[in-house]
């Protein structure tokens, strides 16, 4: 089994850290910033043996070089030249071996083109696990800052469709405002009210929400309910609805939230 930690950088990201039970090995996922990376693998006496890369933005690689430098681990992520330190290129359909764990690449573009997760099916007791990066958080979505709202969508659509009791790793400590959003969409959506007050009393313990499971996520994520007629219903009471399709619900989603 694996354990899997959160390391927080810079002012709301999380560094996943992936470890044995029993032994010094681990793999860190999006590390834009190696320095609390580093003062970890010193402190707890482990061995940085390979690093996950969900896209190329400069708070999920930043601090490449300077662990490579100093552990040289293998290094998977997008088939992106533009990403410095990438040794194992990947495409969707790909298989990772993560400390005896298999993993599966999916194509999630949208928030970048060059974007994808890490499934793991889990089995034997264990979940599954999948590490997201910043199409889709607790509670909300990633901006589009290269793709559309009809690649966006079925990207979510994608893992919305994993079991319901995935964990999601996502790489931002969003929810609180994410929910205040989805909130505003869903007035009337008593699992989100639960949720929303469950998160307000996880951050007062200074803890962090996430991981999240993708069952809640399907609940209470206005992002992954674009099929929903409850919201559908909400969208139209209060202006916002844009056309039946689910790209098209999501796009009036997205909108809303940019200027939320």
């Amino acid at each position: 089994m694996l354990a899997i930690e959160p390391i927080a950088a810079f002012s709301d990201n999380y560094i996943w850290l992936l470890r044995e039970h029993s032994g010094r090995r681990c793999f860190v996922v999006d590390p834009g910033d190696a320095t609390p990376v580093l003062a970890v693998l010193e402190s707890d006496g482990l061995d940085l043996v390979g690093v996950l890369i969900t896209h190329h933005h400069f708070d999920h690689v930043g601090g490449l070089p300077e662990l490579i430098a100093h552990s040289d681990p293998v290094v998977y992520g997008p088939d992106n030249p533009a990403i410095s330190g990438i040794s194992h290129p990947l495409q969707a359909g790909s298989s990772v071996d993560v400390l005896g764990h298999e993993f599966t690449v999916l194509a999630v573009p949208g928030h970048t083109l060059d974007h994808i997760a890490f499934f793991c099916p889990g089995g034997d007791g264990e979940p599954p696990l999948l590490f997201c990066g910043d199409t889709l958080f607790a509670g909300g979505c990633g901006r589009m800052f290269e793709g559309t709202a009809p690649v966006m969508q079925a990207s979510l659509a994608a893992l919305a469709a994993l079991p319901g009791n995935t964990r999601v790793y996502c790489a931002h400590e969003y929810t609180q405002a994410n929910l205040r959003f989805a909130q505003a969409v869903e007035p009337d959506n008593g699992e989100l009210a639960r949720r929303a007050a469950a998160a307000a009393g996880t951050r007062q313990r200074g803890e962090p929400t996430v991981p999240s499971e993708i069952g809640l996520e399907r609940a209470t994520n206005p992002f992954l309910r674009c099929e929903e007629p409850a919201l559908v219903a909400a969208l139209k009471r209060q202006g916002k609805w844009q056309g039946e399709k689910p790209e098209e619900v999501f796009a009036a989603l997205r909108a809303w939230k940019d200027d939320f």
